[in-house]
Formats: structure tokens, sequence, C-alpha cells
């Protein structure tokens, strides 16, 4: 180590003027050893600055280099990390905390012993140091800067071996008597033996009169000595009164002892007294039940009203007996044991009774006959449960008491009810669906009323009739009830508000049917998780035909028009969706869920066919093509579509079908235009895109507009290669001509040269303008718009809009001839036998007399 510091001194601290006072080799904390050292360091010039250098080996380890210098001042806390136990761990704490573990315990005590002293000579502001101890702190010297030798060849020591000076610096009060004391002497500076020993003389004499103050105070100390004994004896003569006084309170409390001793025994007595009253009042007062409740649990009327109430409090009274909180001892007590044993026999009976009741009650209802559907009724409606629902909510607390007192006769009376209503409700809801099925499937003139239209493939109804969800609510606490069996009608297309209505009441009721049932149970809907779970259960076994029902209706509205699965979905949509509403979990949301579920895969099935179809359209190869059947089919759906799906909750369902169908669309209309024979592909393309261009235009859908782009598009694109490729070169001959001229000057001949080549000098340019005079151009005109005519069907009306593009075009070629003229046969008087003017009335009179 001493080997390091000397080169360390002369290597890295002499060149920059300072003394290396103490090293330690550190690694950091928590990571890979790569060595270092801390070195404290101070200044050779005035003022001293001390500083904390970190140095390591360069990298290839053969010099060392300065890496990090802190100022001392900068120091906040040296943190030793233990005062008692040997730890080679520091920190210190300057902007950030520093971790370090040096390579030995006494490396770590010499380097912060030299920080500490370091602290204590220069800086004002003292550094904290923590789990350092003190004593290590108190026995080490002090640093002086005479302590390291300076040069190249100094010796630098540290730790204990440093020669430290014993200096202290004077406080600002001595300064200040020092300061006054040369004042009263003008020869201090100057003479400074004289003043010396001045001071020494007046040493001398304040030693003299201390010691005389020091031999006066001796009497004064024995006066203190005798003042001293005389109040111990006073103290003595004090404990002996208190000690009399003592005894004498000793002998009154043990009299105070016996008498409360005796208080205690009578206040004792009262309080059991107390006590005792209290036991037999509570026992009397809780467990005592009326002969009236005693009387209507045994015999009470269960079948009217004021009997049910009779027994309904009578078992809130037996209940409350049952379930008191007795107190500790109580249940050891005879009549205690006597009357729980009553209570539970009196309970027993009451139940027998109720159960018994009950049961006859659900077998009654399951038996009715009066509420039988008509099967061929106007009104498509279930039959009306209000009258169930009255006699039964009546036992709805009995049915609480019966659930809290005896499980097991309730969850018989439970499952008795469940197999029974089963029974009714299958029933009704079969009766309902079959003449819903019948009013969808039939020829008769109410069928027809209906609106169905057999297995077409298309609608061409409006969505007036798509009636909202209707929400209907009694007085009587029923939940809300969504309408679902108006899908029966989903497959017309023209149905009326009124016989929608129809429908929606009918939905109604049957799903009040279903909320009838959860509250024939338990009165009104309970928040516990478990109670919901249980009626879920029993709904799905009171209701279990519903979903197969309406499956089948849903089967059956597709199979007659697959375009009903757009009113079905919608329909059920916002079903599901109000039913969600209400309870996310509940039996209905579920049911209509999965219906939903098979909603959507007609509706993704009547889109792939559609699609299938667009790829197994077949063409005429005898007639003109014109707009396609599935690009008019597209138009319809999706005017059909917007109609239905206006403020709809599936809308996204719909948006992703017309990507779909667009998509087909465009590829099948561009497959068809490549197989034709007989009209151009072209023609096919433009006609078809551009009916595809109305309709999104006229019906804005949001989702389509890159398509509404790419058709316009495409059919301007294919307008005017059509244009191009009929139109040609009406002008053959005068085109080759001036197609030399522009070969001539693309070889480097200038344009006002051309005229003196031989094969396109002014002669032979008059001849090939001669052999187009203005009546062969508008017979040549002529004939070309036959031929247009022939091409495009009259349902799209685009022949004017393709004449007018190809004048355009024809009237750009005469441009374009009239300049290449002017430029390469300047001053010659050359002009083509017709005008853009004759071009125009050639075009206009040729489409008139169409």
């Amino acid at each position: 180590m001493t080997a390091i510091k000397h080169a360390l001194q002369r290597d890295i601290f002499t060149p920059n003027d300072e003394r290396l006072l103490s090293i330690v080799n550190v690694c950091k904390a928590g990571k890979k050893k790569k060595n270092c050292f801390l070195c404290a360091t101070v200044t050779t010039e005035r003022p001293v600055q001390v500083k904390v250098v970190k140095v390591k080996k360069s990298d290839k380890g053969d010099f060392y280099k300065r890496q990090i210098a802190w100022a001392l001042r900068d120091l906040a806390v040296v943190d030793a990390k233990d005062a008692i136990k040997e730890n080679p761990e520091f920190d210190l704490h300057f902007e950030k905390i520093y971790k370090w573990v040096a390579s030995s315990t006494a490396e770590k005590n010499a380097f912060i012993s030299c920080i500490w002293k370091l602290n204590q000579r220069y800086l004002r502001k003292k550094i904290d140091f923590v789990n350092v101890s003190s004593q290590l702190l108190e026995e080490l010297p002090k640093v002086t800067e005479e302590s390291v030798p300076s040069g190249e060849n100094q010796s630098v020591t540290g730790g204990d071996e440093e020669v430290v000076d014993e200096y202290q610096e004077l406080n600002a009060r001595e300064e200040q008597d020092i300061e006054i004391m040369m004042e009263g002497c003008e020869y201090a500076i100057s003479n400074a033996e004289a003043f010396a020993e001045k001071l020494s003389r007046e040493l001398q004499v304040l030693d003299g009169a201390n010691i005389q103050s020091i031999m006066a105070s001796e009497k004064q100390v024995n006066i203190l000595m005798k003042l001293l004994d005389e109040a111990l004896k006073e103290v003595d003569q004090i404990e002996l009164k208190l000690s009399s006084y003592e005894e004498m309170l000793q002998s009154v409390k043990e009299q105070m002892d016996q008498i409360s001793e005796s208080n205690h025994l009578i206040h004792l007595s009262n309080t059991n007294n107390v006590k005792l009253l209290s036991e037999i009042e509570f026992l009397v007062n809780h467990m005592d039940l009326a002969k009236g409740h005693i009387k209507a649990l045994q015999e009470g009327d269960l079948a009217s009203s004021r009997g049910i109430e009779a027994c309904t409090n009578a078992a809130d009274a037996l209940l409350q007996c049952m379930n008191v909180a007795l107190r500790p001892g109580h249940d050891l007590l005879l009549a205690v044991k006597q009357q729980q044993q009553r209570f539970s026999d009196l309970r027993e009976l009451f139940a027998r009774r109720l159960a018994s009741h009950l049961n006859n009650v659900f077998v009654q209802q399951g038996h009715d006959q009066s509420s039988t559907l008509a099967q061929h009724s106007v009104e498509l409606t279930l039959p009306n449960h209000h009258p169930f629902h009255r006699d039964l909510l009546r036992y709805a607390k009995l049915m609480e008491w019966l659930k809290s007192t005896d499980y097991g006769k309730y969850e018989g009376l439970t499952k008795n009810y469940m197999d029974y209503l089963s029974r009714l409700y299958e029933r009704e809801i079969k009766d309902f669906f079959e003449v819903a099925k019948i009013k969808m499937t039939g020829t008769t003139k109410e069928s027809k009323k209906f609106g169905l239209h057999g297995s077409s493939g298309k609608l061409t109804g409006s969505t007036s009739s798509l009636n909202k969800l209707s929400v209907q609510s009694s007085g009587n606490r029923r939940s809300q009830s969504s309408s679902l069996l108006d899908m029966g009608n989903m497959s017309a297309s023209d149905l009326d508000v009124a016989d929608r209505t129809k429908f929606d009441k009918a939905e109604a009721e049957d799903l009040d049917g279903g909320t009838l049932s959860r509250q024939h149970n338990c009165g009104t809907p309970l928040p516990v998780s478990s109670e919901k779970d249980m009626i879920r259960q029993m709904m799905i076994k009171i209701f279990r035909c519903i979903e197969p029902e309406l499956n089948n209706l849903i089967a059956l509205g597709d199979k007659i028009d697959s375009f009903n699965s757009l009113y079905m979905l919608v329909k059920m949509s916002h079903h599901v969706w109000t039913a969600q509403n209400v309870d996310p979990a509940s039996f209905l949301s579920t049911t209509l869920g999965n219906v939903l579920v098979t909603v959507k895969r007609n509706f993704d099935k009547c889109i792939s066919n559609q699609i299938r179809q667009m790829e197994e359209v077949k063409i005429s190869k005898k007639s003109k093509v014109g707009i396609l059947p599935f690009v008019a089919e597209f138009e319809e759906f999706a005017g059909l579509a917007e109609s239905i799906f206006k403020n709809a909750e599936r809308r996204g369902d719909l948006d992703k079908a017309y990507t779909k169908l667009i998509r087909g669309v465009f590829v099948n209309v561009e497959k068809v235009a490549n197989e034709s024979q007989k009209t151009p592909r072209d023609v096919v393309m433009m006609e078809n895109f551009h009916h595809i261009f109305a309709t999104l235009s006229r019906l804005k859908i949001s989702c389509l507009e890159a398509e509404k782009k790419e058709a316009k598009q495409k059919y301007t694109d294919h307008l005017q290669s059509y244009v191009i490729y009929s139109l040609g070169q009406p002008l053959e001959k005068l085109n080759h001509f001036f197609e030399g001229v522009e070969a001539r000057v693309a070889q480097g001949i200038r344009e006002e040269e051309v005229s003196y080549q031989l094969a396109f000098n002014k002669q032979e340019l008059r001849k090939v303008i001669k052999e187009y005079p203005g009546k062969e151009v508008k017979k040549g005109l002529d004939n070309l718009y036959k031929k247009v005519d022939k091409h495009l069907c009259e349902e799209e009306n685009l022949l004017q809009v393709v004449w007018h593009s190809m004048q355009d075009e024809f009237i750009r070629q005469y441009k374009h001839f009239e300049g290449l003229i002017a430029r390469c046969y300047p001053g010659s008087g050359v002009t083509m036998e017709f005008t853009i003017q004759d071009i125009l009335d050639y075009c206009s009179s040729i489409a008139q007399s169409h």
C-alpha cells in the first residue's frame, strides 16, 4: 500500500499541487469487484481546499488515472455501518449516496479518521459521522499540513502514524480579550519581551490574590458545616414523630377494612337479587307464545286472506321465540328445555300443514285448463296469469319462514312448484308458437295480412313496422318485460304498427309469466347472488321450452326468406340490450343471448350465400351484360338494411357485412368483365361501378366511403379507357403522317425544317388533309355513335356521358394536329378542311338524330 501511495502522490497529486493524506482500497457495494482507491487530499496553496478523489487503474492496467473528485465541504454524512463490530462497508453522502466496501476494516477506519480530522481543522460546517466509534475519533491525533512532506519523494503516512500538531484556534471572546490587553500596552508589538514580562508579573499578582481568597473562605466553610449538623438533628426528630403517626393510622385502617367488607356483602346480595329478577323477566318476555298464535299455527285457515295473515304473524312470533339468544346457563333450565320442545313441535306441525296446502295449490294451477291458448286466435297473446300470481303472492312471507325454519320442506315445495308450473307454461308456450308458425306460413287471408312472400329471397317493405321494445310494469312489483316473439312477424316487410303491437303484447305477456314464476317463490327479488342463481335455475326448468321454440321459429323465418335475418338481428339485439340493462345475468338475458347467437349465424349465412351467388353468376354470350344482377341486389340489400338498421345497437355487424359484400361485388364485377365476350370489358366495369358509386352516394353509408371513392375511380378510369379505345384514330392517315413528323423531331430535326423532308413536305400534308373532308368525318362519327349505343345498356343511361367524352377526346386530337401544323409548317396556309365548331355541330346533330 505504501508503494501505491508514493506512486499516486508522484504521478497524480504532485502535478496538481496536492498532498495525499490517506488512502483506502475500495469497490462499489453490490457489484462485481472493480477495485479503485479513495484518496483524502489537501492543496499546497492557500486557501486550502480539501477533496476526496477517486482513482482507478487504466483499462490496460499500466498506470493510474484520476476519475472523479468531490469537495469535502459537499460531504454531508459518513456512515461506517457499525460502531461495534468490524465491517468493511461504509457510505459517503455527497449529492447522492456512494456505497463502498473497503479491502480491510483497518483501512476504512484510518480513512474515516483522516476525514474527521480534516473536517475539524478546515471546515466550519461539521460532517455528520454515523455508526463511528467516538473512542476512535477522540484517540486519533489531528492532521496538520506539516505532517506530510512535500516534493516527489515525500513520505505519505496515514492512520496512527501521522504526526499531528496540538493546535486549537482561539474563540471570538479570547481574541477580543487579547486585543484589549494589547491596546493597553503601546509596546506590545514593538517590544514583545517587555510585554511578556509584564504579563508574567500580572499573573503572579493574580495567583497571590487567589491564594489569599482561598484562605479567607476557610472560616465560612466551618460555619456552614455546623449548620448542616444542626439540620440533621432536626430531621431525626421529625422522623420519630412520623413513626408515631403511622402507628395510629394503622389501627384506623383495620377498622375501615372491616366496615368495607360488610358493605360489600350487602351490595353483592342486592346485585344477585336484581340479576335473578332480570333473568326471569327475560325468559317470560321472550319465550312465551300467545294462545292466539298457538291456535293459528294449529288450526289457522290457509285458504283465506285473514287466516293467512294470522298464520303469518303467528309464524313470525314463533320464529322470534325459537331464535331468542339465550344467556349462558339458560339452556340447562328444565322449563326452558320444555318450552323449546313445545316450540319445535308447533313448528313441525305448521310446516307440514303449510307444505300440504301449497302443494295442493300448485297441483291445481298446474292442471288448470281455462287458460289454454286458442289455436286460431286473432290476438296472438299468452293467457293472463294474474289470478295465479295474486293467489300465490299471499304466501310469500310464509315461504320465507319455511325456508329459514325447515329448508327440506321448502326445497320440496320448490321442486313441486317447478314441476307443475313447467307443464302449464310448456303447454301454453307451445300453443303460442304453433299459432305464430301458422300465421307465418299459412296461405289464408290471415297470413297475407302478415305480409309473407314465401321463399322469394328478397324483401321490399319499409321498416316503419319495426316497432320498439315494449316494456311493461305493474303495481305489484312486476319485473320489466320485453317483446320476444314479435320475431314471428319479422319476415313480413309490410306489417303495420298495429299488427306488430299485437306481437309485442303477446311476447310481453309471455315474459311476464317468467317474471311471475320468480315472484311466486319469494315475493320480491332478493339482491343476494345465491338467491339470483336459485331463481335463474328455477326459470330454466320452468321455461325450458322457450329457447328451442324460439330457435324453431327463427329457423322457419330464415327458411321463408333469408333476408328475415336482418329484421331478426335488429329486434333480438334490441331485446338482449334491454334485458342486460335490467340484469346481465338474468334468465331472460341468458336465453335471449343464446337465441341472438343463432340469429347472428343466420345473418352471417345470408351474407355468405349472397357472396356465393355472386361467384356463381353466369352471363349470356349473345346479349349485352348491362348492370349485373348481384350489383342490383346489393343496392336492394343496402337500401333495405339501411332502413332496418337505422339507430340499431348491432350496426357494427351490418358494417362488417357491407365490407364483405362490397369486396365480393368488386371482385366479381371484374371477373364477369374479364369473361364478357359480347360487351367490352371497359363497358362492363364502367357501367357497374357507376351504378355502385351512385348507390353508395345515395345511401351515404359511412363505413363504405373508401369503397365509394374506389368505385368512382374505377368508373372514371374505365370510361376514359373505353373512350380512347373506341374512338381510336378517326383521322388515321393524318395521324400516321404526324407520327412521322414527331419522329423526325425526336431525331433532332428542328420543327420548322420538317417541311423540307421529302416525305413530309407541304404537298404531302395537303394530300393527306384532302382525304378527310367534313362529310367523311361526320360519317365516321355517326358510325362510332351507333357502335357505342350497341355496347351500352339503357338502364344506366351513360350514352351521352360517353359521347361527350369522345367528343372531347376528338377535339383534343384535332388541337394537337393544328399545333403541329403551326409549328412545323409556319406560314404555309395549310389548314384542316373542318373546324372545332364543325366537330361540335357533327356530334350534337348525331346525338339528336338518335
